[in-house]
């Protein structure tokens, strides 16, 4: 399984991340991000739809379970959907919101706390691990699928050692 690691010294490197995986994106792209709280996952996703385009704040979806955005790739505007399922009592929750139609082949979803929704979360193709590390982050990548892989072999990243 292809994979990434890599230690975040701070909070610019989070957002150099987010910036360098916006420049990878492609449309029908399942993300899952794992982490305890603080980790860093809003972070990344916030630097990630910046660097995509997107101008305006960029809200954690805790209570409201998604947030949509558009942002341009490759001169195509792309829905990218933002999940954050910490809150979510049950994966009968997530299919009864109609979230499974928004993995397709045109959204990008990027999904926090994909546990809350197994088994009928669609399977992502590249996972992302975070982890508070002394001041940093640890990250890792780690693709599964085709989609995946040629997102891991788009992303040019080189955290300042």
């Amino acid at each position: 399984m292809p994979h990434f690691k890599a230690h975040l010294h701070d909070e610019e490197a989070t957002a150099a991340l987010g910036a360098a995986l916006a420049r990878a994106l492609a449309p029908g792209l399942a993300i899952h991000l794992h982490g305890d709280l603080g980790a860093g996952k809003t972070a990344l996703t916030r630097a990630l739809l910046h660097a995509a385009g997107h101008v305006g704040h960029v809200k954690s979806p805790t209570y409201t379970l998604s947030e949509p955005y558009q942002v341009q790739l490759g001169g195509r505007a792309v829905g990218v959907i933002h999940f954050d399922l910490y809150r979510m009592g049950s994966p009968e929750e997530f299919l009864d919101a109609g979230f499974r139609e928004d993995f397709n082949g045109d959204n990008i979803c990027i999904v926090e706390w994909p546990e809350k929704a197994d088994p009928v979360l669609p399977p992502p193709d590249l996972n992302i691990f975070l982890a508070v590390a002394g001041q940093g982050r640890d990250v890792e990548l780690q693709a599964s699928t085709a989609l995946g892989i040629s997102c891991l072999q788009r992303l040019k990243f080189a955290p300042n050692l």
